[in-house]
């Protein structure tokens, strides 16, 4: 039996980092989305555990999707094995949680596969140990993230704008670390702001674009040189709620125009010369459809 998944890159629609847990990882509350911007997942029988990327540097062991295979094996006790293939279109290390939307993809598919019978919690409960994002992406859609992402609370689709998102860098290794460590006391939270939009969401509301932020906006704007040139260059095409994708380095812009969305994409895309994609919320809510 061969297996092929989307697995779904994300957003995080609000970010409020409240406070550092014990563990040594800060504690946020997120809304988090779902893309239709996806890598493709697929999963052959084999006797053998093997990844294969078309991206070189993310083959084998190395990969967190093989992590997961091989977690998922010793947990479950399986003796099968699987032939996994990856092919990458969510760009790499920019915020949009590609590793761990393949991850996650990989639990869901070899449970699937494995004929293991495991519930999304008991996914979600290994996923937790592979990264703060794979957990949502278990199942994906919207939801409110806690903890340090791995609480999740499903919520009700809501209309969303189109995104514009932009890679204006390569991501680095230490690159989260460093936006912790650069974020001032000040920025801070509790997360009432996004505890609201969860409130606005599961009562029918919209989410309008003015109603999303992100903690590391203005530290991402100063810390890299790249990102604020690529901000200034989507602000001036006419986007005006434009954010950090998670940690970063990307940043999307909410456009409620699809007129404008295009302008903005090819024009930063082809003349900008900044790498360039459009997407929507998956699955897209009634309104959207």
């Amino acid at each position: 039996m061969t297996i092929s998944l989307k697995a779904r890159a994300k957003l995080n629609l609000t970010l409020e980092v409240t406070g550092k847990r014990s563990d040594g990882f800060h504690s946020v509350a997120s809304i988090m989305q779902t893309l239709d911007l996806a890598d493709c997942v697929t999963l052959r029988p084999s006797d053998s555990l093997d990844l294969a990327c078309d991206v070189p540097d993310l083959a084998g062991r190395r990969n967190l999707a093989w992590r997961a295979a091989e977690m998922l094996r010793e947990e479950s006790g399986a003796s099968e094995g699987a032939a996994i293939e990856i092919r990458k279109r969510i760009p790499i290390a920019a915020g949009l949680g590609g590793g761990s939307a393949d991850a996650a993809a990989v639990l869901v598919g070899l449970n699937r596969m494995w004929k293991l019978g495991a519930s999304a919690d008991d996914l979600r409960a290994l996923a937790a140990r592979l990264g703060s994002d794979v957990p949502f992406l278990i199942e994906g859609g919207t939801a409110m993230a806690t903890g340090r992402g791995e609480r999740i609370r499903n919520l009700p689709t809501a209309p969303l704008p189109r995104f514009v998102i932009a890679v204006p860098m390569p991501g680095g290794d230490n690159k989260t670390a460093r936006m912790y460590a650069a974020l001032p006391k000040t920025a801070l939270g509790g997360g009432a702001l996004t505890r609201k939009v969860e409130a606005r969401i599961r009562g029918g509301g919209d989410m309008p674009p003015q109603y999303l932020f992100n903690a590391f906006d203005d530290v991402a704007r100063a810390a890299f040189p790249e990102i604020r040139a690529c901000w200034d260059d989507m602000r001036s095409l006419g986007a005006r709620e434009i954010h950090l994708c998670g940690s970063g380095p990307a940043i999307y812009a909410a456009i409620e125009r699809k007129e404008l969305a295009t302008t903005v994409h090819l024009v930063m895309d082809k003349i900008k010369g900044w790498r360039t994609f459009t997407a929507r919320a998956h699955p897209a809510s009634d309104a959207e459809r």
